[in-house]
């Protein structure tokens, strides 16, 4: 008699802000394998996992996605997502989200009807991110898509959920950054390396990049870049495997300088390359603002 693959089942539970891309999201695990059930209240996500897991359907990847429109609220997915753990399935909460104003452009542009009824539309979005508070907070990953297209949605998916990577690998996003755009939305950690000599002030390299050897050479060889190098890998080496043990799989480190473009780009790439050199991490570099103009 064929076994049930139930126990050894991995639930993503794809939820968060409407217009955020959940729809996009729930294709992009499709295209990776996952079996994808959609507007799911989470009262029936348990069994929804013992039918995609039974003999005559054998799924081992689904992906769940909960919303306002299937009356989600924070006590009814504890209570489903605590069941599935209780009986050893792997699960992961992914949480969409970006700013208010994205939103509002999305559902304009679109003229698509807001799940929630009542109020403006900017009051509907204030509405539901308030009964989000909870879920976000207990969140396994979470990613804003408010400067992200498609394309750039889809690698961020595919980097977190394709291939059978081991459990308890670590995923790490390490993101450069300009202060004078803003702090990234989602940050775990965040480095503010603007204590570093700006190759913005050197003619030679303003026009250049943390990318071109000159402008990294430049900040990598100043005392204090060695220094904190140093003392980042020391403090990351300590909290890695601690945010593990806490059932942590994805992590966030933010690198900020004044414009984004030479300092923290180049000491994003070497955090980047040391935590690389780790079997157990798996290392994503990106740089928000490289492409602004000076």
């Amino acid at each position: 008699m064929a076994r049930s693959t139930v126990h050894r089942s991995h639930v993503v539970v794809v939820t968060g802000m409407s217009g955020a891309g959940r729809s996009q999201t729930a294709n992009v695990l499709e295209d990776l394998g996952f079996f994808v059930v959609d507007n799911l209240p989470p009262s029936l996500i348990g069994d929804v996992v013992d039918r995609a897991g039974a003999p005559e359907g054998s799924r081992d990847r689904i992906a769940v996605v909960v919303d306002t429109r299937g009356g989600l609220t924070f006590e009814d997915l504890d209570v489903a997502l605590r069941g599935l753990l209780s009986r050893g399935i792997t699960t992961t909460v992914l949480f969409l989200d970006a700013d208010d104003a994205v939103l509002v452009h999305r559902f304009e542009e679109t003229r698509r009807t807001h799940p929630v009824m009542v109020g403006t539309l900017a009051d509907k979005i204030a509405t539901e991110r308030k009964s989000f508070e909870e879920i976000r907070g207990t969140a396994d990953i979470i990613i804003d898509t408010s400067e992200l297209n498609v394309h750039e949605l889809q690698h961020r998916i595919e980097v977190a959920f394709a291939g059978e990577l081991p459990r308890r690998t670590m995923r790490v996003d390490v993101t450069s950054f300009g202060f004078k755009r803003g702090v990234p939305r989602v940050v775990d950690l965040l480095f503010d390396v603007r204590f570093l000599p700006n190759p913005h002030w050197v003619p030679d390299l303003r026009e250049q990049t943390g990318i071109d050897e000159d402008v990294r050479s430049y900040v990598l060889d100043q005392p204090d870049a060695g220094e904190f190098l140093s003392r980042t890998a020391d403090l990351l080496a300590f909290l890695l495997p601690r945010y593990e043990d806490e059932g942590k799989s994805y992590l966030t480190i933010a690198v900020g300088c004044t414009g984004g473009r030479h300092r923290s780009v180049a000491i994003a790439e070497e955090i980047g390359r040391n935590l690389q050199s780790g079997d157990d991490v798996q290392v994503t570099v990106r740089h928000r603002d490289l492409a602004e103009p000076l």
